[in-house]
């Protein structure tokens, strides 16, 4: 059950409205995630800004990134966001063996080995940063990541580490 209730449109001021309807229109719906975000206007704001910039933006591809969601969630436990980018991988055309793949052995799934490094970098970064060895940015260099790839894997595991603990810690319901 929802430690916070989440905020309905009609209930919000316009300010609000104006970023829900920015969100529907990105997913055709306002996820309860962006709902539960609506009582601290600031915050819904930096993140929907974020998840634009992080998610929408960049060089890697959307099922890079979903996978990246998806992988780093599974990690963390965080129901909410595995379903919501279960569901987002699928929408992008992903089918279920290959999701089924990317979750048992993504070494199996359709990446390219550029990308299935950095996914797994992502992971490793997730759940020991300290202890990622040095060759480990060597290993990504010659798989051909730049920089500017490895600092937006990360910022899309840093994304999404942040959403499973706002999620789980306020136990919001699964809306996907």
């Amino acid at each position: 059950m929802p430690r916070i209730d989440t905020k309905k449109p009609v209930e919000v001021p316009e300010d609000v409205q104006v970023i829900f309807r920015e969100i529907e229109g990105a997913f055709g719906m306002v996820p309860n995630l962006f709902k539960t975000y609506a009582h601290h206007l600031p915050l819904l704001r930096a993140n929907w800004n974020k998840v634009k910039a992080v998610m929408m933006e960049g060089a890697l591809s959307p099922k890079v990134k979903q996978t990246i969601a998806v992988l780093v969630s599974r990690d963390n436990g965080c129901a909410y966001c595995v379903a919501a980018h279960t569901g987002a991988l699928k929408a992008i055309g992903v089918s279920d063996a290959e999701i089924s793949l990317i979750e048992q052995n993504i070494e199996l799934a359709d990446f390219s080995e550029k990308e299935k490094a950095l996914i797994g970098f992502a992971r490793s970064a997730n759940s020991a940063p300290l202890r990622i060895p040095d060759g480990e940015f060597d290993f990504l260099r010659r798989a051909g990541a730049t920089d500017a790839e490895i600092v937006e894997a990360l910022g899309v595991m840093e994304l999404f580490t942040s959403f499973n603990k706002f999620l789980d810690s306020l136990q919001v319901e699964i809306d996907f």
